[in-house]
C-alpha cells in the first residue's frame, strides 16, 4: 500500500475518510472491504485537490507508478456529499499512439480508434475546453489529432503524466469555478467545501470475448420496489449504456437482448453483489460495472437515484429487514420529501413546455382549463370539468372557487398570501407571484412575453412543487399514501415529542387532517364559514344593520349555521382539541368591489344602489389589514363574537361529553381588549348552561400576532389559558412588510444577503423568534400551565419546530398536508436528542 501526503492507495485498511477524500474514495473503501472485485484506486484528498487548483502539482511520476508503465486510467470527483456534484469523469487517461496501436492489435483497428478517438475529443473538449465542434463527424485519430494541434500549436501529448496532470488540474479548477460553487451551494454544500479525486485503473469493456460495461440497481427508481433495472452496453465504457438506444437489458426481457441472455454468471454475481452491498453499506445503491472476457469489475457504486415515494419505500424496507433501525429510517428522509407522495405530481420523465415560473406556494400539479373568477371555476365545476382558477391575487369571496379548481395560480403574492395559505389548507398546488404573467380579467386573457396569449378555456398545467406553469398537458405521477408511507407516520407518531395539530376551517379540511393522525384542530378560521351564497347575503345585512339590535337578528340567523359547522367539526374530532379563531377580518371584505356586484347586491337586498355603495365607501380603510379588524371588531361590535361564542358552546353540548372547545381571540395587543372580550364570553357560557342545564368546559386564549401582544405576554396570559402566535402577521409587523407585495423584491433580497432567507418561508428565529421567546418566558412566568403553540405557516417548518421543541411549546399547527411533513421533522428532532449526549 502506497500512501504519501499528496494521496493514498484504497486498500481496506488505508485511512480514508470522507471528510478528507470524499464520498465515492470512502464508498470504493468499503467495496474493497468487501472483497469485491474493484480495479485498483488511488484517493488524491481535498487538500491535494486545492493545491493543484493554484498551480502545485503532486508528484505525478509516483502516482503513475502505482499503476505501472503502459496502464491508462480514468479520474472521477468525490465531493464529501454525493448531491454536491463535480467535474464529469475522464476515461482512458494514458492512452497514445503506442497504446493505441497495442490495442489494434488486441482487439482490433476498429475498437482501437474508437477508444483513442473518444479520448481524444474528451481530453480537448472536457479538459482543455476546445470547441466542441471541430472535432464533430466522421473523423478518425489521425485528423482529431492535427486538428488539436492546429488550434493549440502543439502536438496532442503522447506522455501518460502529463496527460493525468492536466485531467487533474482541470477537474480541480472547475471544481473552484462560480458555476460549480453556487451549483452546490443550492445543494447544502458550505462555501469551502472540498472536492477529492479518484484515479482508477481502466477495466476497458472492451475484449475478444464476453465485454462491455453497464449499471445496474436493484429497486425501482419510482416506486423503490424490488426490481433489477439498468442497461448493458456490449464493448462499451463507462456509463454510456444509460444513454446508448442499442443497449441491453439486465435480465432477461421479452423487449430485447439482455445481459443474462449471454452471461447469467455475470447476472448472477450482480445480484450476490448487490445483496451483499444493501446489508454491508446499509443502502440500495447503483453499481457500475465492466465485463472484461467474461471477468466482471465493479468500478463505483452510487446511491440509487429514487422519487420521494421510493426514498420512503427503500427507508422503511431497510428497517423491517432490519439492516438499519427505525430511527435512522426516520433521519434519512427530508421531510420535504413526502410532499411527492401527499399530492399528483409531475412525471419527471415527462416532457416540460415551461411558460413562467413564480412561487412554489403549495406543493402537487394539475392540469385544467383556464378560468378567470371563482364563479367560472364553479360553473366548470358543476359540469365536471377540471379548470386552473387564475388570479391577480384571490380574497376570502373566491374561497368557493378556489374549492371547485384544480389548481390556482396568482400574478401576486408570496408564501403565505391568501391564495397560497388557502390552497394548502385545500391540498390544491398553486403557484403564486408570478410576476411575468399579464392578466386581463375583462378581456379573460393571460399573456406571457415571448409566448402566445392564452385565453379562458385553454389548456395548461401547474407545478406548485416546483413553482413552473407549463403549456398544455403534462403526464403525472398519483400519489401513494399506503404501505410505506403509513409505516412511517405510524413510526413518527411513536418517536415525536411535541404536539401536531391541523389549520382546518372546513370539514373537508379537517377529514384530510384525520386522514394524517393529527392531535387537533390548532386554527380554525371562522371568516371561511361565512362565504356560501346564503350566508353570504345574512352577513352584508348585518353589515348594512344600524342598530345592535337589527345587528343582533341578522346574526341570530347565522348561528344556527355556525352551530352545526361546529357540532360537525366537533363529533369528527371525536373529544380532541379544537380552537376556534373568531371573526378576524375587516368588514369590507364581505362585500362587493366591482359595479357589477355592487348592483346585485342593491337587488337582493332591495336597496337603492347608491345606498349599496355609500356604504361600501364609508367601510373602506386607509391600510384594512392594520384597521377594524380582529378583536377591534369584537369590541365595537361585540355582538358577532357573542354570537360566535354560543354556536360554539350549543355545540358542543350537542356533539356530547369530551368535547372542550378552545376560543382564541385575534389580533390582540392589550390585556384590556382580552378582559373585555373574556367577560362576554363568560356571560354566553353562563347563559347557555343556564338555558341548557348543562356545564361544560372550555378554554379562552390569544392569537399572539403583534409585537406588542408578545412584549405584553405576561400581563395577557393572566386572563388565558393558551397563546398560540400566529407567525403570518407577527412576521409582516416586526418587519413592516406586507407578505402579499414582499415577493416583488424579497429575490433581490435574500441575493444580497440583506435576509438570508424569505422570513414568510421560514421562521426568522432571530428577530421574530426573539419576540415568541420573550412571550414565553413572560407568559409562563405569570401563568406555569399556560399552553404555548405556533398556528401560522410556518408551524409545518422544521426549523420552525425545532425552535418550538427548543422554547418548550407544546404543539404546533400546520396545514393538513403539511401535518405529515411535520411529524416527520419532530420524528427526527426527538431521535437526534436521543442520541446525542
Amino acid at each position: 500500500m502506497l500512501t504519501t501526503p499528496d494521496f493514498t492507495e484504497i486498500t481496506p485498511t488505508a485511512e480514508i475518510k470522507a471528510a478528507r477524500h470524499g464520498n465515492r474514495a470512502k464508498c470504493l473503501q468499503r467495496l474493497v472491504r468487501l472483497d469485491l472485485p474493484v480495479p485498483l484506486s488511488v484517493a488524491l484528498p481535498f487538500d491535494t485537490v486545492r493545491a493543484i487548483a493554484t498551480g502545485r502539482i503532486p508528484n505525478i511520476a509516483a502516482l503513475w507508478g502505482v499503476f505501472g508503465v503502459g496502464a491508462l486510467v480514468s479520474v472521477r470527483s468525490s465531493s464529501q456529499a454525493a448531491d454536491w456534484g463535480g467535474p464529469g469523469t475522464v476515461l482512458n487517461i494514458g492512452l497514445n499512439d503506442a497504446g493505441a496501436a497495442r490495442l489494434a492489435e488486441t482487439h482490433g483497428q476498429d475498437a482501437a480508434d474508437a477508444l483513442y478517438l473518444g479520448f481524444i475529443k474528451a481530453y480537448a473538449v472536457d479538459v482543455l475546453r476546445l470547441d466542441a465542434d471541430m472535432f464533430e463527424g466522421p473523423i478518425t485519430p489521425r485528423l482529431a489529432k492535427t486538428y488539436f494541434e492546429d488550434e493549440l500549436e502543439e502536438p496532442f501529448p503522447q506522455d501518460p503524466g502529463v496527460q493525468l496532470t492536466e485531467v487533474l488540474r482541470s477537474m480541480a479548477r472547475a471544481w473552484e469555478g462560480t458555476s460549480a460553487r453556487l451549483l452546490r451551494q443550492a445543494q447544502g454544500a458550505p462555501a469551502d467545501a472540498g472536492l477529492g479525486l479518484v484515479v482508477q485503473q481502466m477495466a476497458l469493456g472492451i475484449g475478444q470475448g464476453i465485454s462491455g460495461s453497464g449499471v445496474v440497481q436493484f429497486v425501482s427508481t419510482e416506486t423503490g420496489s424490488p426490481r433489477i433495472t439498468g442497461r448493458y452496453l456490449p464493448q462499451g465504457q463507462g456509463r454510456a449504456a444509460l444513454s446508448e438506444q442499442d443497449a441491453h437489458f439486465i435480465e432477461s426481457d421479452a423487449r430485447g437482448p439482455a445481459l443474462e441472455d449471454t452471461s447469467p454468471k455475470a447476472v448472477k454475481v450482480l445480484r450476490k453483489a448487490g445483496a451483499l452491498i444493501r446489508d454491508r453499506l446499509q443502502e440500495e445503491m447503483q453499481i457500475e460495472f465492466t465485463l472484461m472476457n467474461d471477468t466482471l469489475f465493479i468500478l463505483d457504486a452510487v446511491r440509487s437515484p429514487r422519487t420521494g415515494r421510493a426514498e420512503v419505500a427503500i427507508a422503511v424496507a431497510l428497517a423491517e429487514d432490519g439492516i438499519i433501525s427505525k430511527a435512522e429510517a426516520m433521519r434519512r428522509i427530508p421531510p420535504f420529501t413526502l410532499n411527492q407522495l401527499l399530492h399528483r405530481q409531475v412525471d419527471p420523465a415527462a416532457a416540460r413546455d415551461v411558460l413562467t415560473r413564480g412561487i412554489a406556494a403549495a406543493p402537487g400539479a394539475a392540469t385544467g382549463r383556464i378560468v378567470f373568477s371563482a364563479a367560472a371555476a364553479q360553473a366548470a365545476a358543476a359540469h365536471g370539468e377540471a379548470c386552473i382558477l387564475v388570479r391577480r391575487e384571490t380574497s376570502p369571496e373566491d374561497i368557493r372557487g378556489m374549492g371547485a379548481a384544480q389548481a390556482i395560480l396568482t400574478e401576486r403574492g408570496g408564501m403565505t398570501s391568501h391564495a397560497a395559505v388557502i390552497a394548502r389548507g385545500l391540498g390544491l398546488p398553486c403557484v403564486s407571484g408570478a410576476t411575468r404573467l399579464q392578466l386581463d380579467a375583462r378581456k379573460k386573457t393571460l399573456t406571457v412575453p415571448g409566448r402566445k396569449i392564452f385565453h379562458e378555456g385553454d389548456l395548461i398545467t401547474v407545478d406548485g412543487s416546483s413553482g413552473e406553469v407549463l403549456a398544455g398537458f403534462a403526464r403525472m405521477i398519483e400519489p401513494a399514501l399506503g404501505g410505506a408511507f403509513a409505516t412511517l407516520m405510524k413510526w413518527a407518531d411513536e418517536a415525536r415529542d411535541i404536539g401536531i395539530r391541523a389549520n382546518a376551517d372546513t370539514h373537508a379540511e379537517a377529514e384530510a387532517a384525520q386522514r394524517f393522525g393529527v392531535d387537533g384542530i390548532g386554527l380554525c378560521r371562522t371568516e371561511h364559514m361565512f362565504f356560501d351564497p346564503i350566508r353570504l347575503t345574512v352577513m352584508r345585512e348585518m353589515i348594512f344593520a344600524s342598530e345592535a339590535g337589527d345587528r343582533t337578528a341578522a346574526l341570530n340567523r347565522l348561528l344556527p349555521m355556525q352551530r352545526n359547522d361546529f357540532t360537525a367539526l366537533f363529533k369528527l374530532m371525536q373529544g380532541q382539541p379544537v380552537c376556534i379563531r373568531l371573526f378576524d377580518p375587516p368588514l369590507h371584505e364581505f362585500l362587493p368591489a366591482d359595479r357589477d356586484g355592487i348592483r346585485a347586491m342593491a337587488e337582493a337586498m332591495d336597496m337603492p344602489v347608491s345606498r349599496v355603495a355609500a356604504r361600501i365607501e364609508s367601510l373602506q380603510e386607509f391600510n384594512p389589514m392594520l384597521g377594524m379588524r380582529g378583536v377591534r371588531l369584537g369590541i365595537t361590535l361585540p355582538e358577532i363574537y357573542d354570537m360566535q361564542a354560543r354556536a360554539i358552546f350549543e355545540a358542543a353540548l350537542v356533539a356530547g361529553d369530551g368535547v372542550v372547545p378552545e376560543i382564541m381571540i385575534p389580533l390582540v395587543s392589550a390585556r384590556r381588549e382580552v378582559e373585555l372580550v373574556k367577560d362576554r364570553v363568560d356571560a354566553v357560557a353562563a347563559a347557555v348552561r343556564n338555558e341548557q342545564g348543562k356545564d361544560f368546559d372550555y378554554r379562552l386564549g390569544v392569537m399572539v400576532e403583534t409585537p406588542r401582544a408578545a412584549l405584553r405576554a405576561g400581563e395577557i396570559a393572566e386572563s388565558c389559558a393558551f397563546l398560540s402566535f400566529g407567525t403570518n402577521d407577527l412576521t409582516q409587523m416586526t418587519y413592516g412588510l406586507s407578505r402579499d407585495d414582499a415577493g416583488r423584491f424579497m429575490s433581490a433580497y435574500v441575493q444580497h444577503g440583506v435576509f438570508p432567507e424569505d422570513p414568510f418561508q421560514r421562521l426568522d428565529t432571530d428577530g421574530v423568534g426573539e419576540l415568541l421567546l420573550l412571550g414565553a418566558e413572560r407568559g409562563r412566568a405569570a401563568r406555569a400551565d399556560l399552553m404555548l403553540s405556533i398556528c401560522g405557516e410556518h408551524g409545518g417548518q422544521p426549523d420552525s419546530i425545532a425552535f418550538s421543541r427548543a422554547a418548550g411549546f407544546n404543539y404546533v399547527s400546520c396545514s393538513p398536508f403539511r401535518v405529515p411533513v411535520a411529524k416527520l421533522a419532530a420524528a427526527q428532532l426527538a431521535v437526534l436528542d436521543a442520541v446525542l449526549p
